[in-house]
């Protein structure tokens, strides 16, 4: 019989990513999503059957914050995360064989806005507004439940690199069109993680049975958002690039339908725990992981 890993929503960049990992390696992965080939969020018997017997659930599920963040848009990034992770943890309430590890996403936009100093478990500072609230209530709404035999791991995730999707793409194109230079100041912190490192970290912790909590998910040495572009410019073989000033990206965000938090936030996010508990990267550095994702 087949090992299986439940993927809770996944049907983006990273979860694709993870499911041709897992699978490659052997796993059956099971899918709870609103697509109609996978398992319903309101199929509850379905879901119980799923994680039974499971060695590991991975909820990614949520609605895009690359968006506008009007009432109705706030509410279901909200309830998408929250009502999500309620019906997981309700379910393995269910289970005769839950699953020994319950990894659930979070975020490092958690932090506060730091251009002074790297944000650690420990230490980081959190910080207020819209997107801090979600992060907070995803997080309370994983711990919330008291699971004897479910270790509960959040991930506070940086912005994720990867060659298929992701955020890749809009900056590539900046640079290709000559607008790859900075975006705002340029000084604000650009902490990140390159999609494999990820996978790895999330069968890192499948390993070592004595972790649980929160773990920052994000390469050891951030970068200002100038020094990221420069980089990208650098392997694109493109000397120059425009700068987009705030007044013109808060213009361009009501254009596309998105918000400049996404690009202006400075994100000084370290994997401090990672690191103390022996968790080597791959891809330490951004000149590494956009070596790999550009070849």
């Amino acid at each position: 019989m087949k090992r299986k890993i439940v993927m809770a929503g996944g049907t983006g960049f990273i979860g694709k990513f993870f499911e041709n990992r897992f699978t490659d390696s052997g796993y059956e992965v099971v899918h709870i999503s609103r697509r109609p080939q996978h398992i319903a969020w309101t199929d509850t018997e379905n879901i119980v059957k799923a994680l039974d017997g499971a060695e590991m659930l991975i909820n990614l599920a949520g609605k895009t914050v690359n968006c506008r963040y009007n009432d109705k848009n706030k509410k279901d990034i909200m309830q998408s995360r929250t009502e999500t992770t309620e019906i997981l943890g309700h379910a393995i309430e269910k289970c005769d064989n839950p699953p020994p590890l319950w990894i659930n996403s979070s975020t490092a936009t958690i932090y506060r806005h730091a251009e002074d100093r790297p944000m650690t478990e420990a230490d980081g500072e959190i910080g207020t507004g819209f997107s801090v609230d979600v992060a907070k209530a995803w997080e309370a709404s994983l711990f919330a439940f008291k699971l004897p035999h479910t270790r509960q791991v959040a991930l506070r995730i940086a912005i994720v690199l990867g060659e298929d999707g992701g955020v890749m793409e809009p900056y590539v194109n900046l640079v290709q069109f000559g607008l790859g230079g900075v975006q705002g100041p340029g000084n604000q912190m650009f902490s990140w993680i390159h999609v494999e490192d990820l996978y790895r970290i999330v069968l890192f912790l499948k390993e070592n049975e004595k972790l649980s909590g929160v773990f920052n998910c994000a390469a050891p040495c951030p970068v200002t958002n100038r020094e990221f572009m420069a980089e990208l410019r650098k392997r694109m073989n493109r000397s120059f690039g425009l700068s987009s000033p705030k007044w013109m990206l808060e213009m361009g965000a009501v254009f596309i339908g998105t918000e400049t938090e996404l690009v202006l936030k400075s994100r000084w996010v370290v994997p401090d725990r990672l690191e103390k508990e022996g968790f080597n990267f791959t891809f330490d550095t951004i000149d590494k992981a956009l070596l790999q994702i550009l070849k």
